[in-house]
């Protein structure tokens, strides 16, 4: 098992019980799902660069969820819960917590059925995040992430409209709704004669990962999946560790904005423990090198939170020598500035030279 983790906080917070595990989401849920985002969300592709595969020695597959509607994989689980809520929900609205790309994919679900949103955000998210929200129609209510409960806000500002509150990734819907990411992987891997050793996946407070796990295991079950996390925000993989639920550090910082939760989800959590083979980790500078990498070879812009997974296997995080690895690239929301800084801390050849795959020139 490729793992790392850390030891800065053990502060545990109560395991996932059996009510997570009864409400956890089946295979048949990621099915119904898929068939509800027809026409949707899009069915992202799974790219492939000869020079990334030379840089691993192995074969890389990015499903490129930066190029979903709103930038980001949330989309997808957003438009499956808010679609199923009853008529009469629809005239007060949903009310929601995101860092930003969560936010988008409720903002843009709602707006496709009409319903008012207010997102409650941080209020040092990424201003093209900030922008993207409102420009779907949302109104955003702005918070202090290192001094607010945002869950507290959200839940008086719900009360106050009487609006539905969001419930992220606790949500089973909205698990069932990710997990479409990585049944596309599954089929479309197996239609480019791909058996996956591996898959990599970014996680926050685990909806995508879990998600894609229920997918995978039934769709792809010699393949073991993976949590990549930032340094200091391995919340998971210290729980997988740990057989329960665990804090982050308070003090913890990272670029990786769009992954900086305190605790796994009890929901996602509860899953994660019964599918994953582990967790990862990832320094800040390996992310830069990574979205300097995407940008060189695959032409895409990754944000620092999306681009964990390949940062894990281009870092070597995961061995990828020999093996089929697929990573998800779940999103592209990054202010130019901050892509920028990335981009100038990996260098300005993109990989320094030092990870160039043998035989290519300047």
């Amino acid at each position: 098992m490729q793992e790392r983790t850390s030891g800065s906080n053990n502060k545990s917070t109560p395991a996932a019980g059996s009510q997570a595990l009864a409400d956890a989401p089946s295979f048949a849920d990621v099915l119904d799902a898929a068939q509800r985002l027809r026409g949707k969300a899009v069915v992202t592709p799974l790219l492939e660069s000869p020079a990334l595969n030379a840089l691993v020695g192995g074969r890389l597959l990015i499903k490129a969820e930066v190029l979903q509607r709103t930038g980001a994989f949330k989309i997808r689980g957003a438009y499956n819960s808010l679609s199923r809520l009853q008529p009469q929900a629809h005239q007060c609205g949903v009310v929601a917590c995101s860092s930003g790309n969560h936010a988008q994919g409720v903002a843009a679900a709602a707006q496709i059925l009409g319903m008012p949103a207010l997102i409650v955000m941080p209020s040092d998210a990424p201003a093209i995040k900030l922008a993207n929200t409102r420009s779907y129609g949302a109104d955003v209510h702005l918070y202090d992430r290192y001094r607010d409960n945002r869950e507290a806000i959200a839940e008086r500002l719900a009360t106050e409209r009487h609006a539905v509150l969001d419930q992220t990734f606790e949500d089973p819907k909205v698990i069932a709704g990710q997990g479409t990411v990585g049944l596309e992987i599954a089929e479309q891997a197996q239609s480019q004669s791909a058996a996956l050793d591996a898959v990599l996946v970014p996680c926050g407070g685990g909806g995508l990962i879990s998600g894609c796990a229920i997918a995978l295991a039934e769709r792809s079950p010699g393949t073991a999946v993976f949590a990549v996390e930032p340094e200091g925000f391995d919340d998971t993989a210290r729980s997988l560790a740990a057989g329960r639920r665990v804090r982050n550090d308070d003090e913890a910082r990272s670029m990786c904005d769009a992954l900086l939760v305190p605790t796994p989800g009890a929901l996602p959590f509860s899953i994660n423990r019964r599918l994953l083979a582990g967790g990862l980790v990832v320094s800040d500078a390996e992310v830069a090198s990574a979205m300097a990498l995407a940008f060189r070879h695959l032409k895409l812009v990754v944000e620092p939170g999306g681009a964990v997974a390949l940062a894990a296997a281009l870092s070597g995080r995961y061995d990828c020598h020999g093996r089929i690895v697929a990573v998800v690239c779940s999103g592209g929301n990054v202010d130019p500035d901050a892509f920028c800084r990335a981009l100038r801390q990996a260098g300005t050849t993109a990989d320094s030279n030092s990870h160039r795959p043998a035989g290519e020139k300047s």
